[in-house]
């Protein structure tokens, strides 16, 4: 799953109420471990393209980073300024040219893999290098396959999937994608205020349970870190920068949440964690590239404070 700027050109449709419809991913591979799937997991042999910008993206990059496998896996990023051709590789702050396959724009990563693909082309794609393909471009199974499939490698102690928790962990994810990951977007681009209120309402009442769920325990389930808290904080992170003006989802602010800013910030201090953190491809890209909601393009200056600190 990719952000996604207006429908239906940036990864979506319209239904006939005005409600936005994310399209299912495109590629659903699997790397495993004793490569039964056609897919070993290999030193080298896999790259993931982002866009440092994208909340799907991001839970990418952080578990990478968490199971140390950022010398068997290779990432790298595309501008985060995308024009009606789609996510561009080149030279900038932060981001560069394809050094894979050479490729300038992310959409000939889909062609290699699929000639006739005609959907949304997405960050993260996980690409092969021995099979010249992408294996997978769906964020959630991506995070899976690098927590679990690569620990010879890397940290194998670190388990965010764990057997015992995987029922609360798989509930609790429901309810963040369908209402918070994903219900930023269906309020932002919804084209009816019917569409529009619901998503908002959901949004806050999602967030409503999330601050009660937080008031004492560290995490979102049980008491050890999990994937849900990764899927959770890179919309938490964007909140009040992007999704609180740009989306209109304005009841309340990150920060006027006590137990989620705390949980917020607690996670932002996981070693290496805000080294991810790229609020400048943020702002840049959905005040920027999302035209049909800020036709200008100008990208604000504030919030002068957020639970980031990097307003």
């Amino acid at each position: 799953m990719t952000d996604t700027a207006a429908p239906p050109q940036f990864g979506g449709e319209m239904d006939a109420r005005g409600r936005f419809i994310r399209q299912d991913s495109a590629f659903r591979g699997v790397v495993t471990a004793d490569g039964s799937s056609g897919h070993r997991a290999e030193p080298g042999r896999y790259h993931i393209y982002v866009s440092h910008a994208c909340p799907w993206a991001h839970r990418t990059v952080i578990v990478r980073l968490l199971k140390g496998l950022q010398d068997v896996v290779s990432l790298s990023a595309v501008d985060p300024i995308r024009d009606g051709r789609g996510w561009r590789f080149g030279h900038g702050d932060g981001f560069s040219p394809d050094p894979v396959n050479g490729f300038a724009f992310l959409s000939e990563a889909y062609a290699a893999t699929d000639p006739g693909f005609r959907g949304r082309v997405t960050v993260p794609a996980l690409w092969d290098r021995a099979e010249g393909r992408i294996v997978n471009n769906e964020s959630s199974e991506i995070i899976r396959m690098l927590n679990s499939e690569f620990g010879e490698w890397g940290d194998a102690s670190l388990n965010l999937y764990p057997p015992g928790l995987r029922d609360e962990i798989d509930d609790v994810n429901a309810r963040v994608y369908r209402d918070v990951n994903d219900g930023v977007y269906r309020a932002g681009f919804a084209t009816t205020q019917e569409a529009y209120e619901d998503a908002v309402l959901a949004l806050f009442a999602a967030l409503d349970w999330l601050e009660e769920r937080l008031r004492g325990p560290e995490f979102l389930v049980g008491e050890r870190m999990t994937e849900a808290d990764w899927r959770l904080f890179p919309t938490l992170v964007r909140f009040d920068a992007v999704y609180v003006g740009h989306f209109k989802c304005n009841l309340r602010r990150l920060v006027d949440y006590p137990a989620l800013s705390e949980y917020t910030r607690r996670l932002l201090a996981v070693p290496g964690v805000a080294e991810t953190l790229r609020m400048d491809h943020i702002k840049s890209h959905y005040y920027f590239t999302h035209r049909s909601i800020n036709p200008t393009g100008i990208v604000p200056l504030g919030p002068a404070e957020d639970v980031t600190g990097r307003g």
